[in-house]
């Protein structure tokens, strides 16, 4: 439960002319207890959506204003090599757009945790920086936009690749692999996240990728040996 910092005490009145006692000295229990670290929210828009890697205490599928979702990040870690690298997705400040996700609350011991994880796993190892957003819950009742940190790719970073075709981009991906599983992987399971959490909203970029993908497989029904080779990739059906 959630607990508002206590206030402090009113002291008493001293009577005129005695003089004031000394300060109490300071307590290192007294502002830890009174004073709980409030809980932070962690936005993620792409793996972190099914794969958050860190403990948490509560999640929200929701949205942020500004920003539109791009696969013009590289990857040579997580989802490729220094010789073939993936593409991952960063946002891009897009006025008119929004970018669904999911927020994860983190408390307590969970937010050094978290942070910790996170810095190894985005920031040096991906390449992204961090930044604070309004995140919007799905939820009806929901009433204020929640303070959310997000770690974004930008520009300046080494690894970014920047725009291409949704051709080329899904030629990359189809190409691509590495030590969190194949880039297919990554953007069928990002596809199938918003096709069933977010139905109601509209990721051309994203879908166009997923569309250009299908269309180049060598094969539209994989069986389960090609299943395994990408890292557990839904499999197609016949028609």
């Amino acid at each position: 439960m959630k607990r508002d910092p206590q206030r402090p005490q009113e002291c008493p009145g001293r009577p005129q002319g005695q003089p004031e006692p000394p300060p109490p000295p300071p307590s290192s229990s007294s502002s830890s207890s009174s004073s709980p670290e409030p809980p932070l929210w962690i936005f993620g828009y792409g793996s972190l959506v099914w794969r958050p890697g860190f403990e948490f205490t509560s999640r929200k599928v929701g949205f942020i204003r500004g920003y539109s979702r791009r696969f013009w990040q590289g990857d040579t870690f997580h989802r490729g090599s220094e010789k073939a690298p993936g593409r991952v997705v960063t946002l891009m400040e897009d006025g008119g757009a929004c970018t669904w996700g999911v927020a994860y609350e983190v408390c307590g011991e969970q937010i050094a945790a978290s942070l910790q994880y996170l810095n190894m796993r985005e920031a040096v190892l991906g390449g992204y920086d961090t930044k604070l957003v309004k995140f919007h819950p799905q939820d009806k009742d929901a009433e204020e936009p929640i303070q959310a940190l997000v770690y974004i790719a930008t520009p300046q970073n080494p690894s970014y690749l920047g725009p291409a075709s949704e051709e080329d981009i899904a030629a990359q991906i189809m190409a691509s692999s590495g030590c969190a599983g194949h880039n297919i992987e990554y953007l069928l399971r990002l596809a199938d996240f918003m096709r069933y959490f977010c139905p109601q909203a509209e990721d051309k970029h994203l879908f166009s990728i997923e569309e250009a993908l299908i269309s180049i497989l060598p094969c539209m029904c994989h069986t389960e040996e090609t299943l395994e080779e990408t890292s557990g990739v839904p499999q197609k059906t016949k028609s």
